[in-house]
């Protein structure tokens, strides 16, 4: 590898974070976990370093907390990719018509406007090194050419939302260096989803592809966690 990279994975302490940063130390790069459970991001930075040699730190974030981010930005430094991976499924049969809408505020916290935060808390870095990879964990629910999934429809919002974000914040970075995308993993057997057949550590090699794009890999675009463009 001739390109060693600070990445920081929010999230880290589920299981699709925690595999995408092991993924991400294995390649070489130095891997940040954080995580609103601090002791919980600190246990699997040991690991993952016993287990792969990978440089490792960790760092407690709530992302529904700008001081809390604020925080880690100046705890952490540079950071070159940023993984947002945190998000929360707090809806599951619920419908547009009787939703609480605390659970749309909820969603909508962490899963949107928790990505936005953190993402410009480490943009200006990035834009000053003129280099840098975000990738925002979406949703096939979130797909209006898949058709939009009304069993969960705060969580589904809250991805279309963060689609919608990639988009922008993509385009206000256009040739700086800097690439903005959203990957679809697919339904992966984490907390939020026991049941799925696929494994984080499959759903990571996809969210790795997009957050070690080559600098004229694709910006604001919607992708699957099988390297391909799916349409919005």
């Amino acid at each position: 590898m001739t390109d060693r990279r600070t990445a920081l994975i929010t999230g880290a302490t589920g299981g699709l974070g925690a595999a995408v940063a092991a993924r991400l130390g294995e390649l070489g790069h130095r891997v940040v976990l954080a995580g609103r459970d601090a002791d919980a991001a600190a246990a699997i930075a040991k690991d993952l370093a016993e287990r792969t040699g990978a440089t490792t730190d960790w760092i407690g974030l709530d992302v529904t907390d700008p001081a809390s981010v604020d925080a880690a930005r100046d705890a952490v430094g540079a950071v070159d990719i940023l993984v947002n991976s945190a998000g929360v499924l707090v809806d599951p049969g619920q419908n547009a018509k009787t939703i609480p809408m605390e659970l749309v505020e909820q969603s909508l916290t962490v899963n949107t406007i928790g990505t936005w935060r953190v993402s410009q808390a480490f943009l200006p870095g990035m834009l000053e090194r003129r280099w840098g990879r975000i990738v925002n964990i979406s949703s096939g629910t979130a797909s209006f050419t898949h058709g939009l999934f009304g069993g969960a429809p705060a969580y589904s919002l809250s991805k279309v939302a963060l689609n919608a974000l990639t988009v922008m914040l993509a385009e206000s970075t256009k040739d700086s260096g800097v690439l903005v995308n959203a990957v679809n993993p697919g339904r992966v057997r984490t907390r939020m989803q026991p049941t799925a057949q696929r494994s984080p550590e499959e759903a990571a090699e996809g969210i790795v592809w997009a957050a070690t794009l080559p600098d004229d890999g694709p910006t604001g675009s919607f992708l699957r966690g099988d390297h391909e463009i799916m349409g919005w």
